[in-house]
């Protein structure tokens, strides 16, 4: 879908707005997940925010959209996108089984990195030696995160690493398929595609959730799920890349919250050092990106 607005103040206060509603969204999603994996299998977990994802979109667009809603131009990515996606959610839910939440929202924000080695590595994307530089000092900060050899350090933090390489490609996934599709029908469609995908396994080792309250947490997982994608998608329609970005790395403070008020986490020191040491570097590559400097 093509932008439908012009770059006005007023729209890119619009889309600060949405983007800082997507950040607060996946900051809920990752907490109320974090709660519901720690007595219920995680594929269960997985697929249960997928349904709930995939009807509440339905739900909510079907009535202005009607069968458009299934239209998509291009079936194989949008199914290599839901693919993408159910897998990186598997392994943020089993890393979120053992990590705190601030620690894998900070790992989640080398993505910025990886994009721009990814570009460089594979789609002839020419970066000069500060990029390169300002790439290194990032995942040096990954690394202050991860601490190996430390008794700080916990092995599920390849699950994130995993996670966030794979969030690289599903970025550069999406970009492309915004040329083409309705940002709702691949939302939808990536939803669904999940959901179909995981239901044999999360039957297969069902448990009964445990009470209103429990239900009512994966409700919450479904809609904060879906909320933040549609809201990153209309984000996007309203100001670009470059003026939202910066606004995305407020949902560490979301995460932080969400791990100090339900689960009584405080991250320590290397935690904060390394998420600051990688925010600074991939502000400054989007910051290099956006002066149009050679």
């Amino acid at each position: 879908m093509s932008n439908l607005f012009t770059d006005t103040a007023r729209h890119r206060q619009i889309g600060i707005a949405l983007v800082t509603a997507t950040t607060l969204m996946f900051a809920v999603l990752d907490t109320s997940a974090k709660w519901l994996v720690q007595s219920l299998p995680v594929l269960q977990v997985v697929w249960l925010r997928f349904l709930f994802h995939t009807l509440f979109t339905a739900a909510a667009f079907m009535p202005f959209m009607g069968p458009r809603l299934f239209v998509v131009t291009n079936p194989r990515l949008q199914l290599l996108r839901g693919v993408m996606l159910v897998s990186m959610t598997i392994l943020n839910f089993f890393a979120l089984q053992y990590l705190q939440l601030a620690e894998t929202g900070a790992v989640q924000f080398s993505v910025p990195l990886l994009i721009a080695l990814v570009s460089a590595c594979f789609l002839g994307e020419r970066l000069d030696a500060k990029r390169w530089t300002a790439i290194g000092v990032g995942f040096l900060g990954v690394l202050v995160i991860i601490r190996p050899g430390s008794h700080a350090f916990h092995p599920a933090i390849f699950l994130s690493l995993m996670n966030a390489c794979l969030y690289a490609g599903f970025n550069l996934m999406t970009r492309r398929l915004a040329s083409s599709d309705n940002p709702v029908v691949t939302q939808f469609t990536s939803a669904a595609v999940s959901t179909v995908l995981l239901a044999p396994f999360a039957l297969w080792q069902w448990q009964s959730p445990d009470g209103w309250q429990t239900w009512l947490i994966i409700l919450l997982t479904g809609l904060s799920g879906g909320l933040g994608h549609i809201a990153s998608a209309l984000a996007h329609r309203y100001a670009t890349a470059g003026v939202l970005g910066p606004f995305l790395y407020q949902q560490i403070i979301y995460m932080t919250l969400g791990g100090w008020l339900v689960f009584g986490q405080v991250p320590d020191s290397a935690v904060g050092l390394g998420a600051g040491i990688v925010v600074l570097s991939g502000l400054y590559l989007l910051g290099r990106e956006f002066r149009k400097t050679p």
